[in-house]
């Protein structure tokens, strides 16, 4: 039942995660900036230019927007086009990764025995992890260059500021909420595919078998047993030993016995 709860907890806050992430590549503001002041004792004249990963805008105090669309793939600066591939990158790969945690959970029934449900969700959280970490790289990269033209003190006075938007915020959250996920499907999932070796020992052969996988036992290798094992093969020696010994006798004294009669 637990293991249950988690494998849902998980599908949820890594598909939410998911979402906010691809909500935060057709929103605006992900730089925002803006100029102006009092403009006399009731007038506010105030400009706002803000930008995203498609375009460049600016908005006056009248409400009018203007905008820029970027031009083709290959004329966009570079930094932008890193970020849009490290974001679609990690959609794709957390898509994929929805689609195997939903296969491999164990109350959808979709899949084969445990062991191949158990092999899908872990391939699921690993997809949302690599997902995960390349939303964030994106971000981050999105985020460092605002702040090293923020605090350049060798930048133009006359030059626009950005501030980071909201899109940014959501988006690390976002990416957040998807390693979050894996980790609960991992939780679930390492102690079975995974287990701790433990020595077995067989008192034929003398030899160890770890019951981690069956390719194992081809590297077999002989130990000297325990004290607790040598002292069981002695006691059992020992018996033999009397029992034999008691059997002569008898077949002596019947023996003799034979012959005198």
């Amino acid at each position: 039942m637990k293991k249950r709860l988690f494998q849902i907890l998980g599908f949820v806050i890594s598909t939410l995660g998911w979402l906010f992430v691809s909500c935060t590549m057709a929103m605006d503001y992900w730089r925002v900036s803006q100029i102006g002041g009092l403009g006399g004792s009731n007038i506010i004249k105030v400009a706002w230019y803000w930008s995203n990963l498609w375009k460049d805008c600016f908005i006056d105090s009248t409400a009018v927007v203007n905008c820029r669309d970027f031009a083709v793939l290959w004329s966009v600066t570079p930094y932008i086009q890193g970020v849009r591939g490290l974001l679609m990158t990690g959609l794709g790969l957390g898509f994929v990764g929805a689609i195997l945690a939903f296969v491999g959970m164990e109350c959808t029934y979709i899949g084969g025995t445990d062991k191949t449900n158990d092999k899908v969700l872990f391939s699921g959280a690993i997809f949302h992890i690599v997902g995960g970490i390349s939303d964030i790289s994106g971000y981050c990269l999105y985020i460092n260059r605002i702040a090293r033209t923020a605090f350049n003190p060798k930048l133009d006075p006359t030059s626009l500021r950005y501030d980071i938007g909201t899109p940014l915020f959501l988006g690390l959250v976002g990416s957040f909420l998807i390693l979050v996920g894996a980790v609960f499907y991992l939780v679930t999932v390492f102690r079975i595919l995974f287990p701790e070796p433990k020595v077995v020992y067989t008192n034929a052969s003398k030899s160890y078998v770890t019951p981690r996988t069956r390719s194992r036992t081809l590297y077999t290798g002989y130990y000297r047993p325990s004290r607790q094992s040598q002292r069981s093969t002695l006691s059992s020696e020992t018996k033999s030993s009397d029992l034999s010994n008691i059997s002569q006798i008898t077949d002596e004294k019947i023996s003799d016995r034979d012959a005198f009669v």
